[in-house]
């Protein structure tokens, strides 16, 4: 076996098996193992290799390897486990955390890229939105204290509680954060959104006064449930991983009669209209065009995008979304950006086109609630929703979606 494979970090092992295994990671029985090709045997034995510890390159002074955590989906980030219960987090293009239990000692002799996080941390100052409902998920709202976004921007029930009682305090945005009120609160580390990688300036402020900042980048998992698999991560901050395990567990079993089912053959667009008329929709490699994918349908523009260009999504002028969309199946709008829409009429008033769109004649347009997008946990919800659209479900049976009439 390549040893040299073998210390690759977990989200570097398991990518090319994820890519040629496609979304779904089935264990087959040893009983079919006769009956398959050369092939289908390589496979298996490549992902053998997969979940092999990457204990060699993980090695740390004063700690002994015990085990890494199994993530299914998550590609962009592994965490692997010492004795006495450190865990060293591995950030693709983001960097390496220890987080250190609490009363333990730091190690000597780390390597210089890493950073420690002492437990307990409960004085976090949360700047990357997607991050929040983790938090409320695992009931960790009482370690933030400090917010990037102000009380009337949060769709999340527990951080408008928090503001609202004084636990969670604004402290500014990503671009101009308040760095008396940080300091002042005993901030023991910043969760950043990618944004600040635009502000390089901000984050070398902020570990100056010697906070730790760590980078969210659960946007550039290729999977849905990859992105809902980072709340592991945000549980060994908080020590509860075996919680996390059991929801993350609660999300999967959810897709269980829905992943795997032959493609409707349907197809979906997902858009929202901007105030300058533009069509803003998701690219095709985009996470949300994935969900319809593993819903069932298909997405409507199967070549828009450019790869290298970091944005989801594409403006584009409404002559041409109605060339690439007025057939579609489904019409699905985007309330998250502007606000949710009660009736065809309201979509109407953005545009006057929609109303010769197939899906409309069919009565086959739906919305988004306004907290999708905050609603990190809720993706395997939302894909149930659009299947359920796909093959006729009810309304009332949904938790994302709404009907337009």
């Amino acid at each position: 076996m390549d040893n040299n494979r073998i210390c690759m970090p977990a989200w570097e092992q398991g990518k090319s098996f994820r890519k040629s295994a496609g979304y779904l990671k089935e264990k087959r029985p040893r009983t079919q193992l006769a009956g398959i090709g050369l092939l289908s045997l390589c496979l298996l034995l490549f992902l053998a290799a997969f979940e092999i510890p990457a204990q060699a390159a993980q090695e740390l002074p004063g700690l002994t390897y015990d085990h890494s955590m199994e993530l299914l989906y998550a590609e962009r980030f592994s965490v692997d486990y010492y004795e006495d219960g450190y865990a060293l987090i591995t950030i693709e293009d983001g960097g390496r955390y220890l987080v250190v239990p609490e009363e333990m000692e730091t190690p000597v002799g780390l390597d210089a890229d890493i950073t420690v996080l002492q437990r307990p941390l409960d004085r976090i100052y949360l700047v990357a939105t997607s991050a929040m409902d983790h938090f409320a998920a695992l009931d960790g709202v009482g370690s933030l204290r400090l917010s990037g976004t102000q009380e009337d921007g949060w769709y999340i029930p527990e951080a408008k509680t928090a503001m609202e009682d004084g636990k969670l305090l604004y402290a500014g945005k990503y671009s101009a954060p308040d760095y008396e009120l940080i300091v002042s609160e005993g901030c023991d580390l910043a969760i950043e959104s990618t944004m600040i990688y635009h502000t390089p300036e901000v984050q070398e402020m902020l570990e100056g006064f010697d906070i730790p900042v760590l980078v969210e980048r659960s946007s550039y998992e290729p999977h849905p449930l990859g992105r809902a698999e980072w709340m592991k991560l945000y549980a060994v901050l908080l020590g509860k991983e075996e919680l996390a395990e059991q929801l993350f567990e609660e999300q999967t079993e959810k897709l269980a009669d829905v992943l795997g089912r032959e493609s409707t053959g349907k197809t979906a667009a997902f858009f929202y209209i901007s105030s300058n008329g533009y069509v803003n929709v998701r690219k095709t490699n985009d996470y949300v065009s994935k969900m319809i994918e593993l819903a069932g349908g298909k997405y409507v523009f199967q070549d828009l995008g450019d790869e290298e260009n970091a944005l989801s999504t594409v403006n584009m002028q409404m002559e041409d979304f109605y060339a690439g969309a007025k057939d579609a199946d489904v019409l699905i709008y985007n309330s998250t950006i502007d606000g949710q829409i009660a009736s065809l009429d309201e979509l109407f008033e953005k545009s006057a086109l929609l109303a010769d769109f197939r899906a409309v004649k069919e009565g086959n347009v739906w919305c988004t609630t306004q907290n999708l997008f905050q609603k990190t946990t809720g993706l395997a919800d939302m894909i149930v929703d659009i299947h359920a659209v796909l093959n006729g479900g009810k309304p009332e049976d949904m938790t994302y979606l709404y009907p337009l009439e």
